[in-house]
């Protein structure tokens, strides 16, 4: 019964690979995010780092490629998107105030594998003993707020039909985009 899926799990899986590829897709074309629905609307931006895995197929037919290198420009994931491939799981580098988070998410189940907050200063320790948790706790908080603003902006395009027509020719023209070129440049 434990390995027995639940209703949505294919919904999810396919949202999930659509929004983390919508995700790399907005990091190399327009890779900066705003918060909308927030008293403080400092930009943040987004890039994927280093690791990606694209899967394609179905059952004994299904390949994966798992793509990971220092300031990789991702070719061969780039070209698994080409065949149809989806992004299943990713390293995302989100940057706002000079500060950087990186978050391994995945497709699957939108689970945040790994949250890496930027370093926390050690000077207030002396002084409040909690000072510490509470900057860490916060830095968290300011990752997940970054994540949850992006994955509205995703759900805004996705559940309207026309945007979401729209944004899928952007997509396929930025999979076309000649590969050796590596990133596409963001528009402004």
């Amino acid at each position: 019964m434990a390995d027995a899926g639940y209703i949505g799990e294919n919904t999810d899986l396919v949202l999930g690979q659509e929004f983390l590829t919508w995700l790399w897709f907005r990091s190399e074309t327009g890779n900066i995010f705003r918060m909308e629905h927030s008293e403080n609307s400092d930009p943040f931006s987004v890039s994927m780092e280093q690791r990606i895995v694209v899967r394609g197929g179905e059952g004994e037919n299904q390949e994966t490629a798992t793509v990971s290198g220092s300031f990789s420009p991702l070719r061969e994931a780039r070209l698994g998107l080409l065949t149809g491939k989806q992004v299943v799981r990713c390293l995302v580098r989100l940057e706002k105030d000079g500060q950087a988070w990186l978050v391994t998410l995945k497709a699957e189940d939108f689970s945040i594998n790994s949250l890496r907050t930027p370093p926390i200063s050690r000077e207030d320790e002396a002084e409040d003993p909690d000072a510490l948790f509470l900057e860490k706790v916060y830095l968290i908080e300011q990752g997940l707020a970054m994540f949850d603003e992006m994955y509205r902006q995703f759900l805004e395009v996705r559940l309207e039909p026309a945007r979401w027509m729209r944004e899928v020719k952007a997509v396929a023209e930025w999979m076309r985009h000649d590969v050796s070129q590596g990133a596409m440049q963001p528009q402004v």
